[in-house]
């Protein structure tokens, strides 16, 4: 943007390359931490989450009430002394989470596999209860 810019009744917005900015930083996208792709393929589900860089002993999944937890944590610390001196100390600490409802899944069948920093759940479906029907004899 060059020049002078005049406020126009029209609806000029002068914050439009901020709300932009945060927009891009900020948007539904960026909050979700743990990417998922959900299959179904006729019996059972399939969840693939991607946790890129992170091994399968900082990932945990969590089943309690019906919510499938899954979540991971890293932990990193960096030391380096240089010829001059100096001392470099950074520390990293991350966590991402992601809940899903499996109130139509067999939670007690469920499996896991970690393989190139892609999490793959196999969420078998719960069998329908085909209501049975009885005679009840009159007395």
């Amino acid at each position: 943007m060059y020049g002078i810019t005049t406020y126009k009744k029209n609806g000029y917005d002068p914050f439009k390359e901020f709300k932009a900015l945060q927009k891009s930083f900020f948007n539904d996208e960026a909050q979700v931490g743990i990417k998922t792709d959900i299959r179904d393929t006729g019996d059972t589900y399939v969840i693939d989450a991607e946790l890129p860089g992170y091994t399968k002993e900082e990932i945990n999944v969590d089943v309690k009430d019906d919510i499938l937890t899954i979540s991971a944590e890293k932990h990193t610390e960096n030391n380096e002394e240089e010829k001059n001196g100096y001392i470099r100390r950074e520390r990293y600490y991350g966590s991402v989470s992601r809940s899903f409802n499996i109130s139509e899944v067999e939670a007690s069948a469920i499996t896991a596999k970690h393989e190139n920093g892609v999490l793959t759940l196999t969420l078998p479906k719960k069998k329908e209860e085909i209501p049975q029907s009885r005679k009840i004899e009159i007395n």
